[in-house]
């Protein structure tokens, strides 16, 4: 008996954004997403807005599902957009990201189609140049075995141009709590692994990314600094994670951003110690031969 043909009238696909103090840009964003042929169900997070974001979107698209948090959750918000989700996976958007025509269809094809894929890395255009972003060059050239049905098996991803299987998201906590935005997708991603389930770049599922002008670039790296860190401690083997620890601390010396960063990985060295876990020794290997083809 053949498989039961896809009822294109059931969502299979939720796109969750999160945002905070941007009312103008994702009113804007949700113009260009809404109106899309996959015209996908959308969740958004508001983190803890001042200037009227979530009642904005609510009187703006009434369509749209507003989860308003009352205090900024950074990455950790989309998880509480992923448990609203009535579909088996779900698109994550920033407030100044969107998705193009056909790829959400596209992404939900390739996680039916394999079962142990958790995660769809696509194409990510920034910009009005559609310049394709430096990480999805690394991603498209990863040294890894290719997931069979999906494309080149990857270890990371960038939320604004990733599909997520619901369940294997919330099997692992989703993203961490602590964490906020910047560098949070590796400690993701690393976790899946653990458990088996694989992550692919798939170019022909494509986001456009408008880089917003409302932001601090210095705390942005803080975070990305102190991100990294805690990855480092928390899921590589003692003595790569020494190793790495020192080689980032030169970088940091003429960064203010990378110092502050430092200064609040290290005050978090508590919690971490409690909740370190290393890697096996198999992704240890696969982890470094990644690192190794990215210089």
């Amino acid at each position: 008996m053949g498989s039961e043909p896809i009822d294109d009238a059931v969502p299979r696909v939720t796109v969750v954004m999160i945002t905070r103090d941007r009312r103008d840009e994702v009113l804007s964003t949700l113009g260009r997403l809404l109106f899309v042929p996959d015209r996908p169900p959308v969740i958004v997070v508001d983190n803890g807005s001042s200037d009227g974001t979530a009642a904005a979107v609510a009187n703006a698209y009434p369509q749209v599902r507003v989860e308003a948090l009352g205090q900024n959750t950074g990455a950790a918000g989309r998880t509480a957009g992923v448990r609203l989700a009535g579909t088996p996976y779900v698109a994550f958007s920033d407030d100044d990201s969107w998705w193009a025509p056909g790829s959400l269809a596209r992404a939900a094809d390739v996680l039916d189609a394999v079962p142990r894929l958790a995660v769809v890395a696509g194409r990510i255009l920034v910009g009005s140049s559609d310049r394709v972003d430096d990480v999805c060059r690394v991603m498209s050239t990863s040294p890894l075995p290719p997931v069979p049905g999906a494309g080149p098996g990857v270890l990371g991803f960038v939320a604004c141009g990733a599909v997520v299987r619901r369940d294997a998201y919330l099997e692992v906590g989703g993203f961490h709590e602590r964490y906020g935005v910047g560098g949070e997708e590796s400690l993701l991603a690393i976790d899946l692994a653990s458990r088996g389930w694989s992550c692919a770049y798939v170019e022909d599922v494509v986001a456009h990314h408008h880089p917003s002008a409302v932001r601090d670039h210095t705390q942005r790296r803080a975070r990305e600094v102190r991100n990294e860190l805690w990855t480092l401690w928390l899921r590589r083997p003692a003595v790569r994670a020494v190793l790495d620890t020192a080689t980032l601390l030169p970088r940091a010396l003429g960064d203010a951003g990378a110092r502050a960063g430092l200064a609040r990985a290290v005050a978090g060295w508590s919690w971490v110690g409690r909740e370190r876990a290393p890697v096996s020794a198999a992704l240890e290997r696969r982890l470094r031969l990644v690192e190794a083809e990215s210089g």
